[in-house]
């Protein structure tokens, strides 16, 4: 396919984690020497951009090329030199690098013919992938800082504080606490000096929304927090950034250097007499500091435990001062919200949860990636119309949400709004924005004791409903997954979750529970048959799962054999393949490979 009068100005390559995994940090490098030792030679003024995350990662590394707006997928550093020659160059298209879109057996040119993009709503993704974020030039020429500029130079605090009020904006983190509230309640308070915190102490398995505005957008952050510090009347910022998120902590160190540089940070900002800084603080490692007053303990020099939750942070949090402490998601909202106005984010969403979400949707689902959808969007839409469904055409199982604290959602509510409120009455809840999708072959309750498990070892040990309870919760579930639980264990299961849930110090402890309650009230029959029937229905938990292979099914074809990396399959004198259950490790790998469905699952007991 070739354009003669096609002319690329600018080419975006994917350098978020999943691609810089492929790759995609060697194709930006050998796109741009290639581009740069030709200049002088062609009539092309083409510029190469090392960005954020393009979200699509189940296809990168991605390159986006502008302004015709195409992209490829699947890039590797041997593609360079093509994509040089015929795109670069000739104009021409490369047919076998566009996305192949599954569902519709068509190649797609543009993102906004995507399933994966049609539904998405971008506001606080909206940088990132499109920009260099260690270009603050970049940020500025999308709009950036307009909003700084219009809050401390315009508008007063009230009319500052009233607008994030009025969208409606509630905390991205989790808890959903409407973020204008805590700003007035900060704002009035006299005590000083105040403080403003970022948290970005991601820690839920399988999350990393903010991990991407971190790194794909740094500037909106500090954008969003000098607002914020300049309505409450602070003048010292924290940014509480997970250890581990070494990129992020690069990207940021830099954009707080340019951000002084250009006089959005530091002392008398933008002549208006307002000074306001912020300092890069590095996360312990520890998922409890996630939890706002731990995090404040952290960054105190002390032991990251939580403390009761009648002290509010606004009257008494970091250092006994009044604080203010919103998630990068939140941060990154704010700018928006100053420069378009409440009205037009709040037209965004439902009526209780104004806005989008960013969610990284991940597990078995087709279309892995980061997404930002309107609040209000169901599970159904996200999962089978951004996601593309189930991967290998599978069924639908259930859905988490809300990390290790969230619940399980199984199918019948998946057409379930995905909104505060609704996930909170389905016993889930949104969290930071964690998605994990889960198909027939997961068992709901190993599921349950991978998440106590993490839980339990994340425990600060500070209260003892979370640390005792959590570790007798898993203890119960072991012996469930192992085939040494009674029926009465169950009762106790429930129980002791009860307990934690009601007499937990903190939102670590108080939401643990929800794993194991939601996978009871939604997957009881699978608790019942691992106790009762000491049978795993998923064929997961190996001390209730034997593989056998159906004489009648089987077509003597070897395959199973062949890939058993245990040689624990035989073929007998019937030529019938058998196997040997001493050897079995009972990896699955033979219920794969089989065509012809003849390995069967069954229960330990039910098969000896």
């Amino acid at each position: 396919m070739k354009n003669q009068s096609m002319r690329i100005n600018k080419i975006l390559v994917c350098c978020g984690p999943g691609c810089l995994s492929n790759d995609s940090l060697d194709i930006y490098e050998a796109l741009k020497n290639k581009i740069e030792s030709d200049k002088p030679y062609i009539s092309i003024e083409t510029t190469v951009k090392a960005t954020g995350c393009h979200g699509f990662c189940e296809i990168g590394p991605l390159i986006k090329f502008l302004p015709l707006d195409f992209f490829y997928c699947n890039v590797k550093v041997s593609d360079v030199e093509e994509i040089y020659q015929k795109t670069i160059k000739n104009g021409e298209i490369i047919e076998r690098l566009l996305y192949h879109d599954q569902n519709s057996n068509q190649k797609i040119k543009s993102p906004e013919e995507a399933g994966f993009y049609k539904g998405q709503k971008k506001i606080a993704l909206r940088n990132v992938g499109e920009i260099d974020p260690l270009s603050i030039d970049d940020y500025m020429k999308r709009g950036g800082y307009k909003a700084l500029k219009k809050a401390l130079l315009k508008s007063t605090t009230e009319q500052i504080i009233s607008e994030v009020e009025e969208s409606g904006l509630r905390g991205r983190g989790g808890a959903g606490f409407p973020t204008g509230f805590k700003w007035r309640q900060c704002a009035q308070m006299q005590n000083f000096p105040k403080y403003i915190i970022c948290n970005g102490d991601e820690g839920d398995p399988g999350a990393f929304m903010d991990r991407s505005i971190l790194e794909g957008d740094p500037h909106s952050i500090i954008e969003g927090m000098v607002i914020g510090a300049y309505a409450v009347d602070s003048h010292s910022g924290f940014m509480y950034i997970r250890d581990e998120y070494f990129l992020a902590i690069k990207n940021m160190t830099k954009a707080l250097e340019q951000a002084r540089n250009y006089g959005y940070l530091g002392q008398d900002i933008l002549g208006s007499g307002y000074d306001f800084d912020i300092q890069i603080v590095r996360g312990g490692g520890a998922f409890v500091c996630g939890e706002s007053t731990a995090l404040m303990a952290s960054i105190e020099g002390r032991v990251g435990e939580p403390r009761a939750k009648y002290i509010r942070s606004v009257e008494k949090g970091l250092w006994d001062k009044p604080t203010v402490l919103n998630n990068v998601e939140t941060w990154a909202n704010i700018p928006v919200i100053i420069n378009e106005g409440a009205s037009r984010f709040k037209s965004i969403g439902t009526a209780q949860s104004p806005g989008t979400k960013v969610f990284s949707l991940v597990g078995k689902v087709k279309n892995t990636g980061l997404i930002e959808v309107p609040m209000g969007m169901t599970l159904r839409q996200i999962i089978y119309d951004i996601g593309g469904g189930i991967a290998l055409n599978k069924k639908f199982k259930a859905v988490q949400t809300g990390g290790p604290s969230g619940g399980c959602i199984p199918e019948q509510l998946l057409d379930l709004k995905v909104d505060f409120d609704s996930l909170d009455k389905a016993g889930s809840m949104m969290g930071s924005g964690g998605m994990i999708v889960m198909d027939e072959t997961t068992c709901m309750v190993d599921v349950a004791k991978y998440y106590l498990a993490f839980l339990s070892e994340e425990s600060c040990g500070k209260c003892v409903p979370c640390r005792e309870g959590i570790r007798r919760i898993l203890v119960i579930l072991e012996d469930i997954c192992n085939g040494r639980a009674q029926d009465e264990d169950l009762d106790l299961l429930i129980e002791i979750c009860e307990t934690v849930q009601a007499t937990a110090l903190c939102g670590l402890g108080k939401t643990a529970p929800n794993p194991v309650i939601t996978t009871i009230k939604y997957f009881k029959d699978e608790y019942i048959a691992h106790i009762r029937d000491k049978r795993c229905p998923a064929g997961v938990c190996k001390e209730l799962t034997i593989y056998s292979i159906d004489k009648d099914k089987c077509k003597s074809c070897g395959l199973c054999a062949k890939n058993c990396p245990s040689s624990a399959i035989k073929q007998e004198q019937s030529k019938i393949f058998t196997i040997d259950q001493t050897k079995c490790t009972k990896c699955g790998a033979c219920v794969d490979i089989c065509n012809f469905h003849a390995v069967k699952i069954g229960g330990a007991l039910a098969c000896r």
